[in-house]
């Protein structure tokens, strides 16, 4: 059986020709974001890969072909549609033998990029280890990709909802390497900094390409995390930070939320409680990472 991929003309031409392409991923858009506002939020931040010199393939299983790279009905689709699985890993099998659409999350995106052979892939946030895995053994299947999957994923770090230091202990263990870029510490998606130190600092995009041209040559198959801080201008403010996260804590306790539930309740309690402010850092810190992604994928060999 044929590999289930369709890439569009545009990411098939960039691929052939050496091309700088970045991959996105597709849940941001349809379980992430407002859905009025989505589909507009996509084309932004394809037009920030574009406007640093690479080209933009958002990834997302499409009546059961996946698509590498989609066109505006399919963006819109995807971004609006309420029949939309969020499609994992895990996933993939069922939501193609079903014809489904699905919105491809960190760890399905990063796994179909890489089949397509693209090596950079950009996203707001980490999945990681969920507060209280000790009890669950709850924690994001991005991790397992990444040590699997040999993609540069450029990200904010992970959710500050997330227990951060036991993900960095993780990612550890499971041979991720992770770069603060232009910063020591690891950034905490609406933060800039959470205190953690970060195993390796890199300054600039061929600092990055160059690492990985090295881990290539080694066969390694981890992904590599580029950790990318929000900009200064646009973190939330820390106290409101603080007390959303502890009131969004107590909420989720209360209604009885559980598992992988409680990341999509506590961002959503995030806008509310915020008032817009928590949505308004998620793009901005998106679409940087998107600029820079597409700056590295240009020094990629």
């Amino acid at each position: 059986m044929s590999v289930p991929l369709r890439l569009s003309e545009e990411v098939s031409d960039a691929i052939a020709s050496g091309t700088g392409v970045v991959a996105l991923e597709s849940t941001i858009i349809s379980h992430g974001l407002p859905t009025e506002t989505s589909a507009e939020t996509a084309r932004e931040i394809e037009a920030e890969v574009r406007r640093s010199g690479a080209v933009p393939a958002t990834i997302a299983v499409v009546d059961g072909l996946v698509r590498v790279g989609l066109g505006d009905d399919d963006l819109v689709r995807v971004a609006e549609g309420e029949d939309v699985v969020k499609a994992s890993i895990r996933d993939l099998g069922m939501v193609l033998a079903r014809g489904a659409t699905g919105a491809t999350t960190v760890a399905s995106t990063s796994y179909l990029a890489h089949l397509a052979g693209i090596r950079v892939f950009a996203t707001g946030g980490l999945g990681g280890v969920h507060r209280g895995a000790q009890d669950t053994w709850d924690e994001s299947a991005d991790l397992a990709a990444l040590s699997s999957v040999p993609v540069t994923v450029v990200c904010a770090g992970v959710k500050s909802i997330l227990d951060v230091p036991a993900t960095l202990e993780r990612l550890e263990t499971l041979s991720v390497t992770v770069m603060g870029y232009r910063t020591a510490t690891f950034p905490g998606f609406y933060i800039r900094d959470t205190g953690l130190p970060v195993p390796w600092r890199v300054d600039g995009p061929a600092e990055v390409a160059a690492a990985m041209e090295r881990r290539d040559a080694l066969a390694l198959s981890q992904g590599i995390v580029v950790a990318n801080p929000i900009a200064a201008a646009d973190e939330m403010d820390h106290d409101l930070h603080r007390r959303t996260l502890d009131s969004g804590l107590v909420a989720a306790d209360e209604a009885g939320v559980r598992g992988k539930d409680v990341t999509p309740f506590l961002l959503a309690w995030f806008h509310e409680q915020t008032r817009g402010a928590s949505l308004a850092a998620n793009v901005a810190l998106v679409r940087a990472n998107a600029r820079l992604a597409a700056e590295i994928a240009a020094h990629v060999l």
